[in-house]
């Protein structure tokens, strides 16, 4: 019974993430209203029911989504409690805990910045997206904040250069929409950018050039 109960476990899994696959593909191609339910399930091979079974609606498909691909996987694990947040609290040279922030983000908008694209440009015009695009940029305000206060005991802030200026300049520098600018639209390597904003990062708020 035991192995009759994991093996229908696994392919529910597996139905899910093939949901989850399939509506990825469409939200990029078609945007988040060009898409629909039917459309998710035609290209994932289920039937539409098994689609509001799994899910009920677009926008927890939506919510699902970019919880999972800003994590990188499907562990329930806050951001604060990932390897690339704690290095860069623990990283003794500023320098060094900048880096680790600049390269956190990148790994994050390497798997997440299209679907971000999406929610921002859905966000605009559809009611039920908006709180998912503020509450988005709520967290990455949140964590911004609690880097900065981390950064500030290790460096002095620039004179002039409050923690919260300081955290407005880092939600500015590695929001999605800058990285989305350079890296989609203008060809720019993610690493690229990540130097680029680690050399930013550092004048406004090392005051090193």
């Amino acid at each position: 019974m035991a192995g009759k109960t994991g093996a229908r476990r696994q392919r529910s899994n597996e139905t899910r993430a093939r949901l989850l696959d399939a509506a990825l593909k469409l939200f990029v191609a078609h945007g988040y209203d060009g898409t629909t339910i039917e459309a998710i399930a035609r290209e994932a091979g289920v039937a539409v029911q098994t689609v509001y079974f799994k899910f009920g609606t677009k926008v927890a498909i939506l919510k699902e989504l970019l919880d999972v691909r800003v994590a990188g996987d499907h562990e329930p694990v806050p951001t604060v409690d990932r390897d690339w947040f704690r290095d860069a609290v623990a990283a003794e040279d500023p320098r060094e805990h900048l880096r680790h922030q600049v390269d956190g983000a990148r790994e994050i908008y390497d798997r997440v910045v299209d679907l971000l694209e999406v929610l921002r440009n859905a966000a605009l015009a559809n009611e039920e997206i908006g709180p998912l695009w503020e509450r988005n940029k709520e967290q990455r305000r949140e964590v911004q904040e609690q880097l900065v206060g981390a950064l500030a005991k290790k460096h002095p802030l620039p004179s002039g250069t409050t923690v919260e200026r300081a955290a407005d300049i880092g939600y500015t520098l590695l929001g999605p929409e800058i990285y989305h600018l350079l890296v989609t639209e203008r060809g720019w390597s993610s690493q690229e950018w990540a130097d680029w904003v680690h050399a930013g990062l550092c004048l406004h708020l090392l005051g090193e050039a």
